[in-house]
């Protein structure tokens, strides 16, 4: 059986796995997010490498979110053992 695909308010239609420019929004959050927090922890501590933990970090939970948001893992199968 096809997918139903949701109409969007401006007549398209939006794909069966999600927008793909959420996906693109999280990641770019991320590491804007986390890379200012650890811009402005550094200015606060006088030190200059937490801004690239901070985009390291922000990179990742932006990666974790798009994976979890967009059904990574997930199946409709139950555990062979349950």
């Amino acid at each position: 059986m096809a997918q139903q695909r949701t109409p969007s308010p401006d007549g398209d239609e939006t794909p069966p796995g999600g927008d793909p420019w959420q996906a693109v929004s999280y990641l770019l959050a991320g590491v804007i997010a986390y890379g200012l927090a650890g811009w402005g922890l550094d200015r606060w501590l006088g030190t200059n490498w937490i801004v690239a933990v901070g985009i390291i970090l922000g990179a990742g939970l932006g990666v974790y979110m798009t994976w979890k948001r967009f059904g990574g893992g997930t199946t409709d199968q139950k555990h062979p053992d349950a």
